[in-house]
C-alpha cells in the first residue's frame, strides 16, 4: 500500500499529525486537500513542504497570513 500520514511542521516542536492513510494530495483553491483510504477530507491552509516515500510521510507548512 502506498498511503502515507500527513503532518503540519511545528516550529521548535514535533510535528502535529493531522490524517493518516493518506492516499490523495491536491492542491484545491489554493490550499491543499487531503484524502485517506476512509474517504475523509480535509482542507488545510498549508503549502506542501516534503514527501517521503519511503517514510510514508508528507509534511505541510501552514501559510502564515
Amino acid at each position: 500500500m502506498c498511503e502515507a500520514n500527513a503532518y503540519l511542521q511545528k516550529p521548535e516542536e514535533e510535528n502535529l499529525m493531522v490524517m493518516e492513510n493518506v492516499y490523495k494530495l491536491r492542491p484545491e483553491q489554493g490550499k491543499i486537500l487531503l484524502e485517506n483510504i476512509f474517504g475523509e477530507q480535509k482542507l488545510l491552509d498549508a503549502e506542501l513542504l516534503q514527501v517521503s516515500l519511503m517514510e510514508h510521510k508528507i509534511i505541510l507548512k501552514p501559510k502564515t497570513s
